[in-house]
């Protein structure tokens, strides 16, 4: 499936537009989307107004990185490294215990 939300390598680096990238990837996919939706609670009117949450864009990318297949799904149809993606992660997500800071 061909997507029309490729983001520039320059843009990728800042880990908000990294998850704007996600959101609007899963969007793009229907039954992604309706996935996340269902394991998240997350209503579809309340997605919106959560894009500046800190706390929803940590679970967003929490969705995106428990599932290799998903993550590489997305980075093979954005350009995004995998690299990129996990700095993005690891900036919304709460450290663990492989981070040293627990």
């Amino acid at each position: 499936m061909q997507s029309n939300f490729k983001t520039s390598k320059q843009q990728a680096a800042d880990p908000h537009e990294t998850a704007i990238a996600v959101l609007g990837w899963l969007a793009d996919d229907p039954d992604m989307f309706g996935r996340f939706l269902a394991l998240t609670g997350v209503a579809p009117g309340q997605v919106r107004n959560a894009v500046d949450d800190p706390g929803f864009l940590a679970g967003m990318m929490d969705f995106l990185m428990n599932h290799e297949p998903t993550a590489m799904a997305f980075c093979a149809a954005s350009g995004i490294s995998p690299e990129t993606v996990t700095a993005a992660w690891r900036h919304f997500s709460s450290p663990g215990l492989d981070s040293g800071e627990y």
